[in-house]
């Protein structure tokens, strides 16, 4: 019996595979993902060039009452206030509506931005490697096929030193609530997973977007500070409001992740007004 060939997250020929599609959307989450749909057309009409869900909506991994929806909106021209203005409030309605979901994210840039040259391997891989078409034009298109080699790595993720300042900031200005901390570490979570996972993903050789899966990738080539990014991978998806693991995110892991990031694969290229 030929022996089956586990090409994590690749093609035959080695290209990072687009993963989700609407046909996987769990029946629970479909009336949200219709709604949203009917109403970004509604609301930004002939300004709307495309929109994409990702996440664990698509990808058919959504838990009900836990996960939230996350739309890429792309408008014709570069969006303005007005634009994240009406993006924010449809998210909050719809949160309020379904009680499916927990939250709505919204990126929002405009095409000629996600099409230049500086995204081709950060937003322009997103969008043709995690992104599921849902409205209009697909821009992956126009987008090359991705590996999961250094370059990508670099460009994705090369740049957690100049995030971690802000993240210090953000931590401060908190209040002093589980609550308002919650968010925060499960935002910093994911992100901690997932650069620690982009660190090896070019010697483990695939893509996964799980990030139990991720954490195991890692610990493979980092058994000393495994256990961290397992513990990050859990609080990724049943996050505390622990001031504790914040601070160890910003003072020991994410410095710690940050060297060791920018000593092999390098410094993400500038990018302009990007805020995390």
């Amino acid at each position: 019996m030929a022996e089956t060939v586990h090409r994590r997250g690749l093609d035959a020929q080695g290209y990072i595979e687009r993963e989700g599609s609407l046909g996987r959307i769990p029946h629970a989450f479909r009336p949200v993902v219709v709604t949203a749909r009917d109403r970004l057309l509604h609301v930004y009409g002939g300004r709307l060039n495309s929109a994409y869900l990702y996440g664990s909506i698509p990808r058919g991994t959504a838990r009900v009452g836990h996960s939230d929806l996350d739309l890429l909106v792309v408008t014709r021209q570069e969006p303005t206030d007005e634009d994240r203005s009406e993006a924010s409030s449809l998210g909050e309605a719809l949160d309020k509506e379904f009680p499916e979901i927990d939250g709505v994210g919204t990126l929002l840039y405009g095409r000629t931005r996600l099409l230049s040259t500086s995204e081709t391997y950060d937003m322009g891989w997103f969008v043709a490697c995690l992104c599921t078409p849902l409205l209009g034009e697909d821009l992956a298109e126009y987008l090359p096929r991705y590996r999961p080699n250094s370059l990508l790595a670099r460009e994705t993720n090369g740049d957690l030193a100049l995030l971690l300042p802000r993240w210090r900031e953000r931590i401060a200005s908190a209040e002093d609530t589980d609550e308002a901390r919650r968010p925060l570490v499960r935002f910093m979570s994911r992100h901690l997973v997932r650069t620690g996972f982009t660190l090896v993903m070019p010697r483990w050789n695939g893509w996964t977007s799980d990030l139990g899966e991720m954490a195991e990738a890692f610990a493979a080539y980092y058994p000393e500070r495994a256990q961290h990014l397992r513990t990050a991978a859990v609080l990724g998806y049943e996050p505390t409001g622990d001031a504790g693991v914040l601070r160890s995110y910003v003072d020991d892991l994410g410095p710690w992740l940050a060297e060791e990031y920018a000593r092999v694969h390098g410094v993400k290229a500038p990018r302009p007004d990007v805020v995390s």
